[in-house]
């Protein structure tokens, strides 16, 4: 499977989201700076979640983007296939690798279409609390 920058991004901005406790709007410039993605790439790729309904929007200077519904209602399969517009290498030929990667794709498909937003949020939250930094020499 191949992610394109943009699709990477795109993950990167919902996961951002995903992680905001209150709901309410975050600024553009916030998760830019967080994600450290370009902001003009970004109110691309917002403007593109927006038009397939994973995010919306708040104008104003209380503005910005939430989810437009739950994490755990979001996968991470959801967000790729709309964002690299169902964009899948095909292979041509025919010959004793075509099974394997056949199912190599299907099972890369099963993995990101049951994991949502807020199970990966969770896991990350989870594994970041695991890690206790030492700082003895």
């Amino acid at each position: 499977m191949n992610i394109s920058v943009k699709g990477e991004y795109a993950l990167q901005a919902i996961f951002d989201l995903a992680t905001q406790q209150s709901g309410e709007p975050v600024k553009i410039a916030d998760i830019a700076r967080r994600q450290k993605i370009p902001q003009k790439f970004l109110e691309l790729i917002l403007a593109s979640l927006k038009q397939g309904g994973f995010v919306e929007s708040r104008r104003g200077a209380e503005g910005g983007y939430r989810l437009a519904r739950p994490a755990d209602q979001i996968t991470i399969g959801d967000v790729l296939r709309f964002v690299e517009d169902g964009k899948r290498a095909r292979r041509k030929v025919s010959g004793p690798f075509t099974d394997l990667w056949a199912r190599v794709d299907a099972s890369i498909s099963a993995i990101v279409d049951r994991t949502t937003f807020a199970e990966l949020a969770r896991r990350w939250k989870e594994s970041q609390a695991r890690y206790v930094p030492n700082w003895e020499i």
